[in-house]
């Protein structure tokens, strides 16, 4: 599910934190941390899940809250609660991973109840929602479309939302649009993902394999990045862009199945969105040009991309 753009995020965060810590790290500590990242990505997708349906849900709170009202209306005490039963909510609770993952993070210990209240207030207003529980029957179609209606038309839109989630999750501007697909998709068809293999071994596998071999190749990296920054002064750098660099060159030559252009063009990237103004082309500069060098020198064992 978590692309390998997203794995090329985690290594690199992980690799800053270790390089900016005053202290040494044990052995193994690095995946731990790298590994606490990827939790934070399960977390934060399940608090989305979690939030989607406690909205639906609260029609039943409300309902409950305007019958109780000392001197209730008819429309107090015919509150429709029809997206509370949404079939495609008793599904999920079905999904025996989701069930595992509310247990290991406990969203309802996160989420505001205040503001669930508020966006369902939205909901109930919008002619959507009318127009959703005006019919009696239920329908898959129709039970999708409201959840993904609350998620893509209400939450994200939310500035309160949006607030109270990146408070909560830190990741939440680097995993957004990964996870804004993966909820839309689950919602579509509750039970496709397991909650507790969101990365799968192979990625697994190569995000851990992409930070150790950064940190144990170090001096190799670095005897091939220095001699390419001219007169610039390497201390002087922008840390990022130099751990950038840094796992570019370890897929050059540690990695065989990557072809070289991806990995100059996935590291021009996170360059741009993570570093300076200028790093992209700076970084782009330099593996390219230790690229060419290696090619001449032929010293990368790359599978079918030996002349790219």
């Amino acid at each position: 599910m978590i692309s390998r753009r997203n794995i090329r995020v985690k290594v690199m965060q992980t690799l800053y934190s270790i390089e900016t810590m005053e202290f040494d790290i044990k052995p193994g500590q690095e995946v731990k941390i790298l590994q606490k990242h990827f939790d934070q990505t399960r977390q934060l997708f399940v608090y989305l899940i979690y939030f989607i349906t406690e909205v639906a849900r609260y029609s039943e709170t409300s309902a409950h809250q305007r019958a109780s009202k000392h001197l209730p209306s008819e429309e107090d005490l015919h509150v429709n609660i029809k997206s509370a039963g949404n079939e495609i909510i008793w599904r999920i609770f079905q999904d025996a991973s989701y069930q595992k993952a509310l247990k290991e993070d406990k969203p309802f210990l996160l989420v505001d109840k205040e503001l669930v209240r508020k966006i369902y207030q939205l909901l109930a207003a919008t002619p959507e929602y009318q127009e959703y529980i005006a019919i009696e029957s239920r329908d898959n179609k129709g039970e999708k479309d409201i959840l993904t209606f609350i998620f893509s038309n209400l939450l994200l839109p939310s500035n309160d939302f949006m607030s109270h989630v990146e408070e909560l999750f830190t990741n939440w501007d680097d995993d957004c649009d990964m996870i804004n697909l993966l909820v839309i998709n689950y919602l579509q068809k509750p039970g496709s993902y397991n909650f507790q293999e969101i990365l799968s071994r192979e990625k697994w596998e190569y995000g851990k394999k992409l930070l150790e071999t950064v940190l144990e190749k170090k001096e190799t990296t670095l005897g091939l990045i220095k001699p390419k920054l001219n007169n610039w002064d390497s201390e002087r750098i922008a840390t990022l862009d130099m751990i950038l660099m840094e796992m570019g060159v370890c897929e050059f030559l540690f990695f065989e199945t990557i072809p070289p252009k991806v990995t100059i063009n996935e590291y021009i990237d996170l360059a741009k969105d993570y570093s300076t103004p200028q790093s992209g082309q700076f970084v782009n500069g330099i593996l390219d040009n230790i690229h060419k060098d290696l090619v001449k020198e032929n010293t990368m064992n790359k599978v079918n991309f030996r002349k790219s």
